[in-house]
C-alpha cells in the first residue's frame, strides 16, 4: 500500500467530532486512520470521499426525515438517483476493469445510503450490463454505451413464478429459427412467467432472459441468455407479445420495482444470443468451445454467481451499520453501576460484549472474504473474456459456485442475526423508524431468499464437496482445486484422527486453535454425510431421496462448516502476513480469533459428538476464551467501528452519530419527526361525531 500524499490523511480521513465517545477512543490500542489505511488504501478512500461527498453535496439525495413515502414516489426517486450516479461517471469502465474491488465499494457506498438506490444500480449497470460484457461477445458490445447513457435500461430475469432456485427446470423457451434467423422466446404458461425481476416491474426497457435452448430438430441445449427488449425506450409501454407489470409493495427495498413478464412468441435477432459459452450457426447448428455440457455449465456459473457474490458483501454492509449505531450507542448509554458511584456505559457490562462484539468481528472477517471471492470471480470472469476455456477455467467456476452457495447463506443469516441483536441491544431506541434499525433489518431479510433459497443453496455446495469425495475414493484423484479451498482434504484419514489438545485458556486466544478444529469438523462432516447417503442408497432409497434424507444433520452443517472454515483460514492468513503494520497485529488477532472460535462454538455438541471434544474443560476453555477475547476488545470496539462507519449523513442514525451525543441527538430527531404543537389530523371529525355516553346509555 502506497502511503498517503503529504496533507492527505486529513482529508480523506478528517478528525472525527469531540464528544462522549472520545473515552473510549482515547483508550484505544491502535490507531483507526493506521488501520483504514491499511484494510482500504488510498485509492479506495478517495473512491468512497467522491461518492459520499456527491451524495450529500446533491439536493436529490437530501434525507427527509418524518416524512412516508408513497410507493410509486419512492421509485421514482431511486430511478432519478440512479440516473444520478450514472452522470456523475463516479467509476469509469477502465477504473473498474483494472481495479475489480472498486465495483464493490461503490456498491457498498451507495448501499449505506440507501439499498433501493445501490439495488437499482446494480441491477442495471453490473447485473445486466456485466451478464452482456461476460457472457456476451463482441457483437453485443454495442449495448454497453446505451447502458452506461441509460438509453436503455436493464434488468436480470432468470427466476420463473414456479421455479427459482432450481434454474435448471426454468421453463421459459428459445427456439431457433433458421428460415428468419430468430430466436422464438415464449413462456409456455403463466407459471413460467419471469417473477420477481427486479427493475423490470416499472422501468426497465430490457432484459437478460434465460431459457432453454432449442434448435431444429426439438434438440434441447440447456439453459442460455438472451437479450430481449421488453417495452419501447421512449413510451415504456410494452413490446409486440409482452405482457410486463409490476408485483407490487414489498417488506423492504420498496424503491425496487420487481416485476413480471410474459412471452408470447416474442421474435429477437439471433445475435442476441450471449454467446460466450454456446451459440448457433445461420443454419441451426450448436456450437460451444467446451468439450461437454458439464465444462459449459460450469463456466456459466459465473454469471449466476456474482448476485450471490454481490449478495455476500451488501450483507456485511448491513451488518456494518447496524454495529455502529449500537456500539456508539452502547458506548455512551449509561444505565446502572456500583451502588456508590455512577451509571456505567453499557458496553462495559459482560453481556453486551459477548452480544455484540463477535457480531464486530464477524463483519471483519466476512469482509475480507467477500472482498477475496469478489477477486476470485473477477478472476473467472477475466478467463471467459480470453481464451481460458480449459479444464481448469471450469473448475474454477464451479468452486466459485460452491463457495458462493454457501457464502450468500452464511453473510445473509451472520446478518439477520446481528442487526436484530443490534436492534435489541439498543433496547426501546432501536425500535424507533429513525435509527434505522428496523430499515437494515427489512433492507436484509430479502438477501436470505433471492438469487437463491439459503437452504437450498447450501446443497450446492455439499454436493460439490461429496463429488470430490466420490471421486477420490473411486479412483484416488487428488482434493485440490484452482483456489485450493478443498486441498487440505488431502490429508482427511490423518486429521480425523486430531484431538483438542490446547491445555488453557491463553493457548487458544490465537485463530489457529479453531482453524485446526475447523478442518477436523469439516472432514468429519464430510465422511458422515458420505456414508449417510451411502446407507439411504443401500436402504432402496433413489439418489433424489438419498439426498432429500441426508441434508439436516449431515449436508446442511458439512456446507457451512466448511464455508466458515474458509473465512476463518483467510481472515487468519491475512491477519497475521508479515506486511501487517506491528501497531495492528494485536488487534486484528484478537478479531480473527473472536470470530473463529464464536463460529467454532456453534458445532460444540458436533465437536463433542465426533469425539475431537472430550471431557468438560474443551469446552468451557472456548466459552472462557470468548469472553476473554471481549473483554480485550472493549476498550477498541468504539475506534473499530470509527473504520467501517460512514459518514453521518449517510449512517442517517441519531443513536450512531460520530459525536456520541446521544440524548441531545436523539432530542432533536424525535423534535423533528413529531412536529411539536400539532393535533392529529383527523381530530376535528372525531371530535364532532364521538360518541356520547348518555346517548349509548339510552339506546341500551
Amino acid at each position: 500500500m502506497a502511503p498517503l500524499s503529504e496533507g492527505g490523511t486529513d482529508a480523506l480521513l478528517p478528525d472525527l467530532p469531540k464528544g462522549p465517545l472520545q473515552a473510549y477512543r482515547a483508550r484505544a490500542s491502535f490507531c483507526w486512520r493506521e488501520l483504514v489505511l491499511f484494510l482500504e488504501g488510498e485509492d479506495v478512500l478517495r473512491l468512497k470521499k467522491a461518492i459520499f461527498s456527491a451524495l450529500e453535496n446533491d439536493p436529490l439525495f437530501a434525507r427527509s426525515h418524518g416524512e412516508d413515502l408513497s410507493l410509486e414516489k419512492y421509485r421514482e426517486l431511486s430511478f432519478l438517483r440512479c440516473k444520478r450516479v450514472m452522470e456523475y461517471s463516479l467509476l469509469p469502465v477502465e477504473e473498474m476493469v483494472a481495479r475489480p474491488l472498486s465495483v464493490q465499494t461503490l456498491i457498498a457506498c451507495l448501499g449505506m445510503y440507501d439499498w433501493s438506490l445501490a439495488v437499482k444500480f446494480l441491477l442495471h449497470m453490473l447485473t445486466f450490463g456485466s451478464a452482456i460484457y461476460s457472457s456476451g461477445s463482441e457483437r453485443h458490445l454495442k449495448y454497453l454505451p446505451k447502458i452506461f447513457n441509460m438509453d436503455i435500461f436493464g434488468c436480470f430475469a432468470v427466476t420463473e413464478l414456479s421455479h427459482g432456485s432450481n434454474a435448471k427446470a426454468i421453463r421459459t423457451t428459445a427456439h431457433y429459427d433458421p428460415a428468419t434467423e430468430e430466436f422464438i422466446i415464449h413462456s409456455p404458461d403463466f407459471e413460467a412467467a419471469k417473477f420477481w425481476v427486479g427493475n423490470m416491474g416499472k422501468t426497465a426497457t430490457h432484459a437478460v432472459v434465460f431459457a432453454q435452448l432449442y434448435t431444429p430438430g426439438g434438440q434441447c441445449h440447456g439453459l442460455h441468455s438472451f437479450v430481449v427488449q421488453i417495452r419501447n425506450t421512449k413510451t415504456l409501454l410494452p413490446m409486440p407479445g409482452v405482457m410486463v407489470g409490476d408485483i407490487g409493495k414489498k417488506l423492504g427495498l420498496n424503491g425496487v420495482d420487481n416485476g413480471f413478464a410474459m412471452f408470447h412468441k416474442v421474435r429477437i435477432p439471433r445475435q442476441d444470443l450471449l454467446n460466450r459459452t454456446g451459440d448457433v450457426t445461420p443454419e441451426g447448428t450448436y456450437i460451444t468451445p467446451f468439450k461437454d455440457d458439464r465444462q459449459r455449465f460450469g463456466a456459466s456459473l459465473g454469471t449466476l454467481s456474482f448476485g450471490r457474490v454481490a449478495i455476500v458483501g451488501m450483507s456485511i454492509v448491513n451488518l456494518k451499520l447496524a454495529l455502529s449505531i449500537a456500539l456508539r450507542f452502547s458506548a455512551t448509554r449509561c444505565q446502572f453501576g456500583p451502588s456508590d458511584g455512577e451509571e456505567v456505559p453499557v458496553l462495559e457490562y459482560q453481556t453486551q460484549q459477548w452480544r455484540l462484539l463477535p457480531y464486530l468481528a464477524a463483519a471483519y472477517a466476512l469482509d475480507h472474504f467477500s472482498k477475496s471471492l469478489f477477486l476470485d470471480l473477477a478472476e473467472l470472469q477475466q478467463g471467459l473474456m480470453g481464451t481460458d476455456q480449459g479444464a481448469r477455467q471450469a473448475e474454477l467456476g464451479r468452486e466459485i459456485h460452491a463457495l458462493a452457495s454457501a457464502g450468500k447463506p452464511l453473510a445473509s443469516w451472520t446478518a439477520q442475526r446481528g442487526i436484530q441483536e443490534c436492534r435489541e441491544a439498543c433496547g426501546g431506541h432501536g425500535y424507533l423508524a429513525v435509527n434505522r434499525l428496523g430499515d437494515l433489518r427489512n433492507d436484509n431479510d430479502p438477501n436470505c431468499t433471492y438469487e437463491g433459497d439459503n437452504n437450498i443453496l447450501l446443497q450446492q455446495t455439499s454436493s460439490y464437496l461429496l463429488s470430490l469425495l466420490a471421486c477420490h475414493v473411486q479412483g484416488g484423484a487428488r482434493f485440490e482445486s484452482p483456489l485450493r479451498t478443498v486441498d487440505f482434504l488431502q490429508a482427511y484419514p490423518d486429521i480425523l484422527g486430531q484431538r483438542f489438545t490446547c491445555p488453557s485458556v491463553d493457548s487458544c486466544l490465537d485463530s489457529s486453535v479453531p482453524l485446526a478444529a475447523y478442518e477436523w469438523l469439516v472432514c468429519y462432516l464430510l465422511r458422515e454425510s458420505y456414508q449417510k447417503l451411502n446407507q439411504e442408497k443401500r436402504s432402496g432409497s433413489n439418489d433424489f431421496e438419498a439426498r432429500n434424507n441426508s441434508q439436516v444433520y449431515y449436508c446442511h452443517p458439512l456446507a457451512l462448516a466448511f464455508l466458515e472454515l474458509t473465512v476463518v483460514r483467510r481472515f487468519h492468513e491475512y491477519t497475521h502476513q508479515p506486511h501487517v503494520p506491528p501497531p495492528l497485529r494485536a488487534v486484528l488477532g484478537r478479531l480473527s480469533a473472536l470470530y473463529a472460535l464464536w463460529s467454532l462454538s456453534q458445532h460444540t455438541a458436533l465437536l463433542y459428538q465426533g469425539g475431537y471434544f472430550s471431557g468438560e474443560q474443551a469446552g468451557k476453555m472456548i466459552q472462557n476464551a470468548i469472553l476473554d477475547l471481549c473483554s480485550q476488545l472493549k476498550d477498541d470496539a468504539v475506534a473499530l467501528v470509527d473504520v467501517i462507519a460512514p459518514p453521518d449523513f449517510v449512517l442517517d442514525s441519531p443513536i450512531g452519530r460520530a459525536d456520541g451525543e446521544l440524548y441531545k441527538n436523539l432530542w432533536t430527531a424525535v423534535l423533528l419527526e413529531s412536529r411539536v404543537l400539532e393535533r392529529p389530523s383527523w381530530w376535528s371529525e372525531f371530535s364532532v361525531h364521538k360518541p356520547r355516553i348518555g346517548s349509548l346509555k339510552s339506546k341500551l
